[in-house]
């Protein structure tokens, strides 16, 4: 049958407005069309394959039987347009705007802080906004389930999660505060406790303490008024195209809406490889990453049969277009309505629904298309398959029914479906009496996660016995398919249900699941010490069953084993935060010290914050997607282009013989010139008319490597001598006469992985060249104008000052956009230049992890010596970066990994060398908390070790060698710790440590299978650099004739506030309202050769310099001021005018004098010292590793806040970016040096439930910086290290059962300390049945340690 040839018009609705799409294109999805179609920017690209929630938009749908309207949210960037007719689109343009009125949930999140760079924000309006529209009271568990799969970098979530709590009846309206509404009188006892116990922090006049961050009881109602109408034209055609078939026909691809099940079943008959598409979460990652193509998809959810949902005698009936979580309450219904023997298979359903995807997945997904795919780690399937679920297949042939089972999930050809048919439906059956059935499973993140290893398991009893009559195993993230321990099952029928059986099973497991040494995913160890803990958990699941249906026939569980039962549940976050009050006496106008919002704070959740990519078109706009490496290090033998010049739509390509100035800048090229040395190296660029033809087009590219030696660890950088310039190092004391007079030396080596950036603005430029001098305008996502604009001038050869380099906000950073986007720049320069037409360069996801590098690896070989009491005198580190393939920064990180290795512990013989290894990866760059939070983690391990060695408290061995009176740091700088000390005794009184570390304790002793550990950490951190004239900053100040001020200085707004707290400081020193004040974009038109934006300084530097030329304008305007003292500031301006007074001015500040001379290993090579101390408990699953992060008390030095809400933000961001850095962010390289981790579905950064259950961060009173602007402190990047509270409250929970196991006390742990790493340091009976592979006898599916 050939292809229908008639196009249907497509019509849908929009923000309210009717669409009418003629011809659409059944490849384009919504986001492209949102974005490129209407202008409609606010919905974020952020990765493309629906997993981080920034393209979010709610989708509303009617259905004609039930007279229903669906409102739910989706993801953007998998939704196909054609599968939009008959649907109202909402975005976040269409929920309120600051022209008209704004929605409250964008209010509040204003209001309470919940965005900083504010990219990811639209989306999590969006998934919030959906949610109220069906449940306007939600409860907090749906509130953070509906977050499940939007994902931030920046805020750490509390603040956003503050916001939406207003709108739950649980919440109390106290929140944040510490304080809670039944409490009488409402006072914080353990506040004033503290106060009484520490004078120096009493509440006199200018001290007062403040606790919140923002004040609900200010928020306005909920305003249904504001939400569009389902509009009624779309409930009419709805009704009247019930049983018409709908046809889109593009240029390659056929879209079929069929509404009936017969007509379904014919285009089958006809298109049999035809896929069918609901959600299209499956087959548009296919399309999206491998690269399928289809002529024709079929869409079936217009067919009523398949949306069937009823309870019969025997079971329920599902129809396989029913969306997951669709399925999600039809079974929380049932659950409800029918007794507890029927309804095991649908909690364990339930069980896995609450974890599987993210809440705009698990609303898209269907239940079919989630059997069919059968995805080795789909959570349902194994459930299903345990259950004895049915499936109903249909083809014009007939119909029939198949089993759910394991053959069908291996896709036997006896079990499987024929091409021709199609599931209609699902019959999953009620549970037996006897019988109970389970489901497990362990992945990376708690939620929105697949998983590395699920199972469900089923066992059927003869009537009153625990006789075993049928058992069902099935695991998936074994192999390709989910895999079932049939044999092991048929063997285990007739056995009681015994420790006997318990043993015998995991025997027959072990030997029948077998998982390759190389299997993907690796972690093969672990994986199949699941597959036995799992069944432990199981078996102790239904000895608990059966103890509870026949009371007297089965004995208690064994003590020992109850904390086996029973998972990790979720519990929607809770934070404090304590700040000190501006002084009472303050003008209310002056707003330095008050928690102000940030500038930008009602565009991000409006939408209507500008990013690079949201720039509009300009005339003649092309698009450029590049060619990268396949090889790690090779000689380009010969590049063909000339297929890709054929494809329709290219206008050119772009290789390093198009480039008229230098390639690169001596240390890394624009292009590949001769040689690739890195898998991801750019080797040119196709400039296209469209960025699908230049993405297609780069596939015609052929290429023939000769490769060349490979180096890819610290380790083989090592053996081959491969290094980055020479060795640095810091000394003090004696280390040699040192190491003869302790008690005691431990040696050993300490691995820290790196850390994608994961900013949620991937790398991206606008390049527009101008008609004449060879002028050019670069929008770029950067943190280094000045560095894109040298690099650009230099590569097009033409002087700096034709090149105008523009960045109005990004999207996060964190380092990863200093040392690449000059580079991206230059490329798309070059491409402009050669085609004379404005070029748009936006990395897709995968391309921006795979091309750019991290946070480097690092190894430590480290030497102490101790004496018995705990006494460190002596310590020798041998510290190696990864640094990559070219220098980058190396210089800069390696000096920070040497200066920063001792972290508050004075040490009076320390010696540290540091050495920057070269191999063939990324290039590892800047990232936040550069240097430190590794080499900090490293020095918290060694000091853990020497409290392991002697068995005594870390906590004491802490204290014991931190810095306490005025001292010198091994390079000879100055250090006052007092406020060192304090935070530690703030940080242990405020968490409670010591009780709580006893109540720990004590839940150890009783609990085999679950530990808990506590931790509290110090911190030394030194922002900045170590040359001064890295410190120095510039801006300009205007002042108009009305009055407003316009302020631009060298600094690049990130999300970090740098913009709000400068506007704070204008406002300040020119002593006007805040409204008064706007801040102008960074660009090199106004600022020349400004330092990068990082280190933490930036926004006291640049605000230094704004300060400086307004204390120069106010000086200038002092006269007229004097003459008038009552008159306005439009007055005085007007005047200042009529007497020819400038009214522009520039400020400068020199910087920090700081510097490091390296030959003698002394210097000030930090202007000032950021104090702090964290405590951090947790609760590790000994059996599985999961964890769960309960409670993190931060105190922190922050000298004099100018916006507690933007400096708590930026603390609480930062530590919930190290949680991800400590415990979960792993970068996986193949060992010919493939990435694996290209995006949020294999590298998992934190979520809403990895942060702690109890989040209270106290920034320090009374302290102060006399150095600094208003004596404050940058705290942008201090609070990474402190989440290394978390990762050693783990180590001290699995110390805690490795005691209790009679294992080696003194053990190192590398981080990320993830599931893998925990179970298998819980070594146990399971444990020990895994045989261990030794290496080099297998080639590995990843490199351990890179």
């Amino acid at each position: 049958m050939a292809c229908p040839q008639q196009s249907d018009e497509l019509i849908f609705f929009v923000n309210g407005r009717k669409m009418t799409e003629w011809y659409p294109d059944p490849e384009e999805l919504l986001l492209n069309y949102l974005r490129k179609g209407l202008r409609l920017t606010g919905t974020k690209y952020g990765c493309g394959i629906g997993g981080c929630g920034a393209c979010t938009v709610m989708i509303s749908t009617y259905n004609p039987d039930t007279k229903e309207i669906r409102h739910y949210p989706a993801n953007s960037c998998l939704l196909p347009l054609c599968s939009l007719y008959g649907a109202a689109v909402t975005t976040v343009e269409g929920v309120g705007s600051t022209k008209t009125k704004l929605n409250p949930i964008q209010q509040r999140l204003a209001e309470c802080h919940g965005s900083q760079c504010g990219f990811c924000t639209p989306g999590m309006v969006m998934s919030m906004y959906s949610l109220l529209r069906n449940r306007p009271e939600p409860t907090m568990e749906q509130i953070s389930a509906a977050l499940d799969g939007n994902l931030c970098r920046c805020t750490g979530y509390r603040p956003i999660i503050d916001s939406f709590s207003a709108f739950s009846p649980e919440c109390c309206p106290l929140a944040g505060s510490g304080k809670c509404c039944l409490d009488k009188g409402g006072e914080d006892e353990e506040e004033k406790e503290g106060e009484r116990e520490e004078p120096s922090l009493c509440s006199k006049k200018g001290n007062r303490m403040c606790s919140g961050l923002c004040k609900p009881e200010e928020f306005q109602p909920k305003d249904p008024t504001q939400d569009y109408i389902f509009p009624p034209e779309l409930m009419r055609m709805a009704m009247e195209d019930q049983g018409r078939t709908l046809v889109f026909k593009g240029e390659r691809t056929t879209w079929i809406s069929p509404a009936s099940l017969q007509e379904l079943l014919n285009l089958k008959a006809n298109y049999p490889n035809a896929p069918l598409v609901v959600g299209n979460t499956s087959v548009g990652l296919d399309i999206k990453i491998l690269g399928a193509y289809y002529p024709v998809f079929l869409y079936p959810a217009r067919v009523p049969e398949l949306h069937i949902a009823s309870i019969g005698d025997r079971g329920i009936l599902i129809g396989a277009a029913t969306r997951l979580a669709q399925l999600r309450e039809i079974l929380l219904d049932v659950v409800a309505e029918l007794s507890e023997e029927k309804t095991k298979i649908y909690c364990a359903l339930l069980k896995q629904l609450k974890t599987l995807a993210g809440e705009q997945i698990r609303n898209l997904a269907s239940l079919g298309g989630h059997i069919v795919s059968r995805g080795s780690t789909w959570d349902l399937n194994p459930v299903l398959a345990a259950g004895k679920a049915i499936l109903n297949l249909a083809s014009i042939d007939g119909r029939r029914q198949i089993p759910l089972n394991g053959e069908f999930l291996a896709r036997l050809p006896q079990a499987d479906l024929l091409p021709r048919e199609v599931i209609v439906s699902v019959f999953i059956p009620f549970s037996k009496e006897d019988e109970f059935i389970s489901a497990f499973r362990q992945a990376e993140r708690r939620r929105n996660a697949l998983s590395v290893t699920n199972s469900s398991m089923q066992v059927l009893f003869q009537p009153g016995t625990d006789v075993i009559e049928d058992l069902t195993i099935l695991y998936g993230g074994i192999d390709c398919t989910t895999v079932s321990a049939r044999q092991s099952c048929q063997a285990l029928i007739g056995r009681n249900w015994n420790e006997q059986m318990l043993e015998e099973a995991c025997r027959l497991i072990l030997g029948e699941i077998i998982l390759s040494l190389s299997a993907i995913g690796g972690k093969v160890e672990y994986r199949r010490t699941l597959l036995v803990s799992f069944f432990f958990r199981f078996y102790l699941e239904v000895l608990q069953g059966l103890k509870n249906m026949y009371p007297s026939k089965y004995p208690d569980l064994p003590e020992k084993y109850r904390s086996a039962l029973g998972e990790f549940h979720d519990r929607p976050p809770q934070g404090m935060q304590i700040y000190q009050d501006v002084n009472p006496d303050q003008p209310p106008q002056d707003p330095v010290g008050r928690p102000i919002i940030l500038q930008s704070a009602f565009k991000h959740p409006t939408g209507e914050a500008v990013y690079v990519d949201d720039i509009a078109p300009a005339d003649g706009q092309l698009y450029m997607a590049v060619v990268k490496s396949t090889h790690a290090h090779a000689r380009i033998v010969s590049l063909d282009v000339s297929e890709a010049l054929e494809v329709p739509g290219v206008v050119a390509v772009v290789t390093a013989d198009d480039i008229p100035g230098k390639n690169g800048d001596g240390k890394e090229k624009v292009f590949a010139g001769d040689e690739v040395t890195y898998i991801g190296h750019i080797i040119c660029g196709i400039v296209a008319e469209t960025y699908e033809c230049a993405k297609e087009a780069t596939c015609r590219v052929k290429i023939e490597y000769e490769d060349l030696e490979l180096i890819l660890t610290i380790e083989d950088a090592i053996r081959h001598n491969s290094y980055f310039g020479e060795e640095k190092k810091i000394e003090q004391g004696n280390i040699t006469e040192a190491f003869q007079t302790v008690d005691n030396v431990i040696e050993g080596e300490f691995h820290a992985g790196g850390q994608k950036h994961f900013y949620m603005e991937t790398n991206s430029v606008f390049v527009i060249p101008r008609k004449e001098d060879g002028e050019m305008d670069v929008y770029v996502a950067t943190q280094d104008n000045s560095k894109v604009q040298e690099l650009v001038a230099a590569v097009l050869n033409v002087p700096a000052n034709r090149i105008m380099s523009h960045t109005r906000r990004v999207g996060g950073a964190f380092g990863g956009k200093i040392t690449k986007p000059p580079f991206f720049a230059a490329a798309a320069a070059v491409a402009a230049h050669k085609t004379g037409c404005p070029v748009r360069f936006v990395l897709e996801r995968a391309d921006d992890m795979i091309i750019t590098g991290g946070r480097h690896p690092l190894l430590v070989k480290y030497k102490v010596g101790f004496m018995n009491d705990g006494k460190i005198t002596a310590v020798d580190l041998q510290s190696y970066i990864n640094n990559g393939s070219t220098p980058d920064q190396y210089e800069l990180i390696l000096s920070f990994v040497v200066l920063r290795s001792f972290n508050a512990y004075d040490i009076p013989n320390f010696r540290c060398r540091g050495r920057a290894c070269k191999t063939y990866l990324p290039s590892n760059t800047s990232c936040r908390a550069v240097g430190f939070a590794n080499t900090g983690i490293a020095a918290e391990t060694w000091v853990s070790i020497v409290a392991d060695y002697l068995d005594l408290p870390p906590d004491k061995v802490r204290e014991m060698n931190m810095f306490k009176t005025p001292s010198l740091t091994p390079y000879k700088e100055e250090v006052d710790p007092r406020n060192l000390v304090l935070c530690w005794k703030e940080c242990l009184k405020k968490s409670d440590y010591y009780n709580r570390r006893k109540a720990a304790e004590e839940f150890n002793s009783q609990n085999y299978w679950k530990k808990k550990g506590i931790a509290i950490v110090p911190m030394m951190y030194t922002p900045g650099a170590n040359h001064t004239y890295y410190n120095q900053a510039s801006a300009l100040v205007n002042i108009y004739l009305d009055g407003s001020v316009l302020v631009s200085h060298g600094g690049c707004e990130l999300g970090q506030g740098i913009f709000t707290k400068t506007l704070q400081v204008a406002s300040h020193e020119l002593k006007i309202p805040m409204s008064y004040v706007h801040p102008y974009e960074r660009t090199t038109l106004t600022i020349p050769e400004a330092i990068p934006t990082g280190g933490s300084v930036a926004t006291e530097i640049n605000g230094k310099a704004v300060q400086n030329a307004c204390q120069i304008l106010r000086k200038r305007l002092e006269p007229i001021i004097k003459k008038n003292p009552e008159g306005k500031w439009e007055d005085w301006i007007k005047k200042a005018f009529e007497e020819s007074i400038s009214l522009s001015a520039t400020g400068f500040f020199k910087g920090y004098v700081t510097n490091m001379d390296w030959e003698t290993g002394e210097g000030h090579a930090f202007a000032y010292q950021i104090f702090s101390a964290a405590c951090s408990e947790v609760e590790i699953d000994c059996l599985t590793g999961d964890h769960k992060n309960i409670r993190t008390d931060i105190v922190m030095d922050g000298g004099f806040s100018i916006n507690p809400a933007i400096d708590i933000g930026q603390v609480e961001g930062g530590f919930i970016q190290g949680l991800g850095l400590c415990t979960m962010e792993e970068i996986k390289f193949s060992p010919e040096g493939q990435q694996y981790t290209l995006g949020p579905d294999t590298y998992k950064i934190p979520a809403v439930c990895d942060v702690p259950e109890q989040f209270r961060t106290y920034l320090l009173p009374n302290a102060r910086n006399p150095i600094a602007l208003y004596s404050t402190k940058g705290l942008g990047e201090s609070g990474v290290f402190l989440a290394s509270s978390v990762l050693f409250a783990i180590r001290d929970a699995v110390a805690a059962a490795r005691k209790e196991r009679g294992l080696n006390n003194v053990f190192t742990m590398d981080t990320p300390l993830n599931g893998e790493k925990i179970r298998m340091a819980c070594a146990d009976q399971f444990t020990e049945m895994i045989p261990k592979d030794k290496p080099g006898t297998y080639v590995p599916w990843a490199i351990a340690k890179i």
